[in-house]
């Protein structure tokens, strides 16, 4: 109290170097904050631009009676039936692969993992494999998958390529989700005589379990929507299915792993190469169907993972 009442009060000239100083300093905010507001506010601008202009082109045709229930062929009103199948069993086939395999690499690299070279090298791997350009991953699934395996266009060969470079992407992720879990959870289950496995099944899933599933979701968005490793892997050509069919190896059965198959996005690539009288209306309610399912997913993860947080977090 005797320091502070002995200090030597500010003089005017530094009162009014204190004060342009502030004002200094509030004027670079204000601009900071403009600069920044207005690049969101363009992306945002842009982003619903790019929406607004799809859904105006293509939401005629794809709320036309018969678009989303009919084949591309063979009905009065051609549709996507067949495609848009084709692009959620492709999803399917996709995560049963996919989600096993990273939930597992993810829990070993964060539980199990020694910390050296050999693991920072597999991490290093697992970033250089998501930055592959889709168009050479579909490439490689072509020579591998296709011609060595021998499963040939098919549906395998193209969830098994999809897998590739969906597993980077899922196990940051997860790997993620788990390193958020606050230290002291897994030491006081540990403590309490809990494995380090069961510490992980009991403790650490659950409370990660809300950003896995986002993760999942938001990954599964794009590869909806994936196109140039599906061509090399599991065709172009558009499907002809029979729902009623009962031997699953049967080219037509939809069920069929081994048989070709024509996702939207694929078909999409299919009719802006080969156009033909009345496909650019096709292409675009193909898009625009293609871009609300996409957006359906982002918002399903925004949902599950606020519905998983107040079920397993209580938050």
């Amino acid at each position: 109290m005797a320091n502070q009442a002995n200090a030597p009060a500010a003089t005017p000239a530094q009162q009014r170097d204190l004060s342009a100083h502030v004002a200094r300093i509030g004027k670079q905010d204000k601009i900071a904050t403009g600069i920044l507001t207005a690049i969101v506010g363009f992306v945002l601008l842009l982003l619903a631009a790019i929406i607004v202009y799809i859904l105006a082109r293509g939401g005629g045709i794809a709320l036309t009676p018969g678009f989303l229930t009919n084949p591309s062929t063979g009905e009065a009103v051609s549709g996507i039936l067949y495609q848009l199948f084709d692009s959620f069993y492709m999803l399917l086939i996709t995560l049963l692969i996919s989600v096993p395999i990273s939930l597992g690499g993810a829990i070993f690299l964060v539980e199990y993992a020694p910390d050296n070279w050999i693991t920072s090298a597999a991490s290093t791997a697992i970033e250089t494999l998501s930055s592959l350009p889709s168009i050479v991953v579909g490439m490689f699934g072509s020579l591998f998958f296709v011609v060595v395996m021998g499963w040939g266009i098919s549906i395998i060969s193209g969830a098994v390529a999809l897998t590739m470079f969906n597993i980077p992407i899922l196990v940051r992720t997860i790997q993620q989700a788990l390193e958020d879990v606050p230290r002291s959870q897994r030491d006081a289950a540990l403590a309490m005589g809990l494995t380090r496995w069961e510490t992980t099944v009991n403790v650490l899933l659950p409370a990660a379990m809300p950003a896995i599933v986002t993760g999942i979701v938001i990954s599964a968005g794009r590869v909806f929507g994936e196109a140039a490793a599906l061509i090399f892997t599991s065709g172009s050509a558009p499907s002809r299915l029979n729902f009623a069919s009962t031997n699953f190896m049967s080219p037509t059965n939809p069920f069929n792993i081994f048989r070709p198959a024509c996702t939207l996005a694929v078909y999409i690539w299919r009719l802006t190469s080969e156009p033909t009288p009345g496909s650019t209306e096709i292409v675009w309610g193909t898009a625009t169907v293609l871009l609300v399912c996409v957006l359906l997913f982002n918002v399903l993860a925004r949902v599950l993972g606020k519905f998983l947080a107040r079920r397993l977090t209580a938050e």
